[in-house]
């Protein structure tokens, strides 16, 4: 488009028309180190310039911290962008390797009220299950979600690395608009069974981590060499021998990037968006960045249509990677399926 302004897509079987790229906030107050937040700032802005509506933001993200940063933006633009946040996954406090994962009612209504207050909205767009506690009956856990619909505190309803008889469970009790979970030229676990359940549901796939977390782009190549404070430290695939074999994957991606005048990182974005061709459901990923050049960069990618060849030379490298997304990976699909 002339305007560099990105297409759409819709967001859930009946939900609204938003930006066919999102914008992942995370690692503005969180996760990868420090962050500039005047930089921040004016990165949510020019990702608005480019037609992204979708925001992605969690109570996790920073204990809080991430909602409180982003209000403003929201506030001052609340009828253009669509906010979506998440409940359930909480830092443990004497470990921030390790996770604490609950979906009780009690607590869901305790973080839902403290996020609408964080965000200063009156209701939030899209809000997610952001992990699956298996001692709670999932149609539980998504009866206290339709409870807070029919109260008016959420519009759509979101799940985060669920199965794909899950989505099915959480669907019969009620409608799911998103299905969020990690896919990228790295991770393509969800294609055998949550990428075709949520196109028989007309759920709409949010990525994360379309970019392996920075690593397909080829900011870093080892964990090792990021800041101490760094979430990517305590992902294996990113450290020591597997990073080192990782890297070596990159190839193709710097080799078709080359050739057509682009960065790897908009080679990835690209394939992850044609997943929504080649599998026939939306797919909104929401690539994770604090700089309005990458946002430019990012949402470029969304013009990008990879061949047959380039298609082929991309496809065998998930199935080549060494070492898990995440150390635990019991609380993803993958460690349920």
């Amino acid at each position: 488009m002339s305007d560099g302004r990105i297409t759409t897509a819709r967001l859930g079987a009946d939900g609204p028309e938003v930006g066919v790229q999102g914008l992942g906030c995370m690692g503005m107050s969180f996760a990868y180190g420090p962050s500039d937040a005047d930089a921040s700032r004016a990165t949510l802005e020019r990702a608005l310039d480019l037609g992204v509506t979708l925001y992605d933001t969690a109570d996790a993200y920073g204990s809080g911290e991430n909602e409180r940063f982003l209000a403003p933006f929201f506030k001052a633009h609340r009828d253009e962008v669509v906010i979506a946040t998440k409940f359930g996954l909480a830092i443990h406090p004497d470990d921030p390797t390790k996770r604490i994962i609950r979906n009780d009612e009690p607590y869901i209504r305790r973080c839902v009220e403290a996020s609408l207050k964080r965000l200063d909205v009156d209701v939030i767009d899209l809000s997610y299950m952001h992990r699956r506690q298996v001692e709670i009956p999932l149609e539980d856990t998504v009866g206290v979600m339709a409870d807070l619909v029919r109260e008016g505190k959420v519009r759509q309803l979101g799940l985060s690395e669920v199965t794909a008889g899950e989505l099915r469970q959480a669907q019969a009790v009620h409608p799911i608009a998103a299905v969020q979970s990690e896919w990228s030229l790295f991770s393509r676990d969800i294609e055998t069974g949550v990428v075709p359940a949520a196109r028989e549901l007309g759920v709409t796939l949010v990525p994360y981590s379309p970019l392996g977390r920075g690593f397909l782009t080829g900011s870093f190549a080892r964990a090792e060499e990021l800041s101490a404070d760094d979430f990517r430290r305590q992902q294996p695939r990113y450290t020591g021998e597997n990073a080192a074999a990782n890297a070596a994957l990159l190839d193709p991606i710097r080799a078709i990037a080359e050739a057509r005048g682009a960065t790897p990182g908009q080679i990835a974005l690209a394939w992850v968006q044609q997943r929504a061709a080649v599998h026939g459901l939306p797919v909104v990923p929401i690539p994770g960045t604090r700089s309005p050049a990458r946002v430019e960069e990012n949402t470029a990618a969304t013009w990008i249509e990879l061949d047959a060849a380039e298609l082929a030379l991309l496809e065998p490298l998930a199935d080549r990677v060494s070492g898990t997304r995440y150390a635990d990976m019991s609380f993803t699909s993958a460690g349920r399926e």
